[in-house]
């Protein structure tokens, strides 16, 4: 028997029920896209009507290990949810990133002078 094994066994029923669901919860907190349509309960049909492109498209989209975040966002919003970047660092709180992929950028100077004539 295994330290693992040993250590569960002495745990009181109600206490491995919350390991066994905390467990569960960090599984699910780490999910492919296709994972995560599936958990919403959505079917590549479904999400693609939400995107506008074809059942195959959706296929494609989940298999890509390279996508563009404003991608990746709207997949994440036709799904009902909203697209969070954090960056994490080993010295510091990690740090949510703002005005990334969204749909219209603040607008940047580009050190030209419009001219009307």
């Amino acid at each position: 028997m295994t330290n693992l094994e040993r250590i569960r066994k002495e745990l009181s029923p109600a206490r491995r029920k919350k390991v066994a669901a905390r467990a569960a919860q960090l599984i699910a907190e780490e999910m492919t896209l296709q994972e995560l349509r599936r958990a919403r309960k959505l079917t590549q049909v479904r999400m693609a009507k939400e995107l506008g492109i074809g059942q195959d498209g959706v296929s494609k989209l989940e298999k890509r290990a390279d996508l563009m975040i404003s991608t990746l966002r709207k997949t994440v919003e036709a799904m009902g949810g909203s697209l969070s970047l954090v960056a994490e660092f080993p010295d510091r709180e990690p740090v949510v990133l703002s005005g990334i992929a969204e749909d219209e950028p603040a607008p940047r100077p580009n050190g030209r002078k419009h001219v009307h004539a």
